[in-house]
């Protein structure tokens, strides 16, 4: 230590003498309780303290990460008698808007939206290649709704096994590992399709069995990159990618099968997957502190922020068990989160699903013009997604609790899509129509911010398992729900009654989520009795 500094500076013991002379309330120093611990962390540390009272008002301020007298002394206030250096809260502040949107952490959250928009444009692009398909091979509505749903015969598969991958090995491998996969079986669907119908079944189901893992590979990179305070927000960066690839998909889907044939977007769509796995492979990592361009500023923010509220384990598990599938499965709030994303899921898929032929069935639009009317909707969920997610951290900063947050945006996400729904069904023009489905799937993103957040909270050690179990319940009633309206059209001769019907689902489980879903940590560790 320079001598000159230690002139003037008092010794670290006798700095906390006087500080404890002056007459603050205990309930200021949260860290100083005890005496003796506190003294001795700041001889081990030599925390650069300047100590000055030219009044009676006195502040103490420390400047954490250096014992280099060049980085300047602390400045010391007469203005007020805030204590700001024994709050860590105060020490690492919220980060401004623009320091958050260039972090390390959003880049992150951005590829994750990349991924997920390209999960979702390779789903839709039979969506829309469905139409001229089945006009070529003769597939009636309930057949063609069965090759919609092949792509769920995969994804009923996967969301566990991938889940439990992903809490032993992390994110980001298994997240690039999916994306080849189902980069691959996009690419190879022409080829499939001018095969066979098997083939052409097995394919889409190889791109469910890739795409199962996605979602629990977000959760994860959020719950290790993000504090509990940035998740809503963070997730709805990533779900708002996931929408615009909806959108993405069903509007370029039809330029490019105009241009290059049926089969063009499958190969472009594919090739963008393999380009994306290189990016993500050499410009992140699967936790903040082994990535190589983050700041100290930005990592110790985020490692202290994120310790408050529970603790990730950074490192791939070396012992492999089976979950326990059992204790989740006995708590009520898992319940809860299984069926709202069974809900979720069902009516995701649907109006993905059935929305262009929705168009062209009932208000007689052509392919492309349904497609645009379809992709719309998407695109506003983006963007509502995301305000949803601030909405939410807002919440949480002011006091409210999660619990009372989560239910909040849960039940916006479901009563509000059954409610728009319903005036669906009385659209009597497809722009009334397209308006009523995107104030819907608007609404819809509420739910990003409620059950999808609340998984990685109230099982932080299991949350790619939960994620998977919920994921497998949400295929079942997705596979329901995709099947079911092609049979429920052919027998009753109306959409208008399986939008009534999916309206008065949204309301049962918007009710079952607020009576047995919470926001604390769950302890599924105790033994079942």
């Amino acid at each position: 230590m320079d001598s000159a500094v230690a002139l003037h500076r008092p010794s670290p013991t006798s700095s906390f003498r006087l500080f404890q002379s002056r007459k603050f309330p205990n309930t200021h120093l949260p860290k100083l309780q005890n005496s003796t611990r506190f003294v001795e962390s700041l001889e081990k540390n030599r925390f650069p303290i300047n100590v000055s009272r030219p009044s009676s008002l006195l502040r103490i301020r420390l400047r954490h990460g250096s014992d280099d007298p060049a980085n300047g002394p602390v400045k010391v206030s007469s203005n007020d008698a805030h204590i700001g250096a024994f709050s860590e809260e105060k020490e690492l502040q919220a980060p401004s808007f623009a320091e958050f949107i260039t972090s390390e952490r959003v880049k992150v959250a951005a590829m994750l939206a990349l991924a997920l928009a390209l999960c979702n444009a390779d789903r839709v692009v039979m969506s829309v290649a469905i139409v001229p398909l089945s006009l070529s091979h003769g597939w009636s509505k309930s057949f063609s709704g069965i090759v919609q749903s092949s792509f769920l015969w995969g994804y009923l598969v996967s969301p566990v096994a991938g889940g439990t991958l992903v809490d032993y090995y992390g994110g980001k491998v298994v997240m690039a590992w999916g994306v080849a996969l189902w980069s691959l079986a996009t690419f190879l669907t022409p080829w499939a399709a001018e095969t066979s119908l098997w083939a052409l079944l097995a394919m889409r189901a190889l791109l469910g069995v890739a795409e199962g893992v996605a979602l629990p590979c977000m959760n994860n990179m959020v719950a290790r990159w993000f504090p509990s305070t940035e998740r809503a927000r963070a997730v709805g960066i990533a779900m708002g990618g996931f929408q615009l690839g909806s959108a993405i998909g069903l509007t370029l889907s039809p330029i490019l099968m105009s241009q290059s044939g049926i089969f063009g977007p499958f190969v472009i769509f594919g090739l963008s997957g393999f380009l994306w796995v290189l990016v993500w492979l050499s410009a992140t990592s699967s936790t903040p502190d082994r990535n190589n361009q983050i700041s100290k500023y930005e990592l110790d923010y985020i490692l202290n922020k994120r310790q408050k509220s529970f603790v990730v384990d950074n490192k791939p598990k070396a012992t492999k068990v089976i979950p326990p599938f059992r204790r989740l499965l006995s708590k009520m709030p898992t319940w809860s989160l299984i069926i709202a994303n069974a809900m979720h899921s069902w009516g995701f898929f649907v109006i993905l699903s059935w929305m262009p032929i929705y168009f062209n069935f009932v208000y007689h639009v052509d392919l492309r013009h349904a497609a645009w009317f379809s992709a719309v909707p998407w695109s506003v969920m983006a963007i509502m997604g995301f305000l949803a997610g601030l909405w939410s951290d807002l919440l949480i900063r002011s006091g409210r609790s999660i619990t009372l947050t989560r239910k909040v945006m849960q039940s916006i996400g479901f009563v509000g899509p059954g409610m728009a729904l319903v005036g669906l069904t009385t659209a009597k023009s497809p722009l009334i129509a397209s308006a009523w489905l995107t104030l819907a799937v608007g609404l819809k993103s509420f739910s990003h911010s409620g059950f999808l957040v609340n998984l990685q909270e109230i099982a932080p050690q299991y949350s790619g398992v939960l994620h998977g179990l919920s994921n497998t319940a949400g295929t079942f009633a997705a596979i329901l729900g995709t099947v079911g309206a092609g049979f429920f059209v052919e027998l009753v001769g109306s959409f208008q009654g399986f939008l009534l019907l999916t309206a008065l689902l949204y309301f049962l489980a918007a009710l079952f989520y607020n009576l047995f879903s919470t926001g604390e940590r769950v302890n599924f560790d105790e033994p079942v009795s």
